[in-house]
């Protein structure tokens, strides 16, 4: 399966969009871009929204493995990470892994992730912003989610439902991991 930035990067050169080009339309800068598409850097979900739009593609293009259509399902210990995600550049201190629950459906409207997130603050916490809508529920652990000038703390069994155009960041409240199903929508 291919990654995300080989598949931003795929699509880019069939779309025969330039680097800068691209760069631009997402308000990143051209350095920045590259090292996206080479796995040097992880993406935030916002930037892969912008990215997806700017490509007049689905976001769950670049998270797609064998798309098919009809139901999916996805078995309990059986979901592949398919991508880690933090506000700073890959490294160990990766604070956002998503595992997506419907790589395989094609034409979906709705991206599910379980996601975990690991203890600590990203030192460079950038809050995402995205069209749409998230609907975030807390598996285990304790979540803060920073929402434009709010924060709530969330426990298991709590949900929250935003709109994506809203600033806002997951972090672990505490010192332990905690695990979310969240489940993002993108309008056409």
């Amino acid at each position: 399966m291919k990654q995300p930035g080989a598949k931003i990067q795929a699509l880019r050169e069939e779309k025969q969009i330039g680097l800068s080009d691209l760069a631009g339309k997402v308000h990143l800068n051209q350095e920045q871009l590259e090292r996206i598409e080479s796995g040097a850097m992880a993406p935030s979900l916002g930037v892969l929204t912008k990215l997806a739009r700017a490509l007049g593609v689905r976001l769950g293009t670049f998270l797609d493995d064998q798309p098919r259509s009809g139901a999916v399902v996805s078995r309990k210990g059986a979901e592949k990470e398919s991508m880690s995600m933090s506000s700073a550049e890959v490294s160990k201190q990766e604070q956002l892994s998503f595992f997506s629950l419907a790589r395989e459906k094609a034409d979906r409207q709705m991206e599910p992730f379980l996601v975990e997130i690991k203890p600590g603050v990203p030192s460079n916490p950038l809050a995402s912003t995205h069209e749409g809508e998230e609907f975030i529920y807390v598996l285990e652990g304790k979540v803060r989610v920073v929402y434009g000038k709010e924060e709530y703390e969330l426990l298991p069994g709590d949900s929250i439902y935003l709109d994506s155009i809203v600033k806002h960041q997951l972090y672990s409240a505490d010192d332990q991991m905690a695990r979310v199903l969240a489940v993002v929508y993108l309008p056409l």
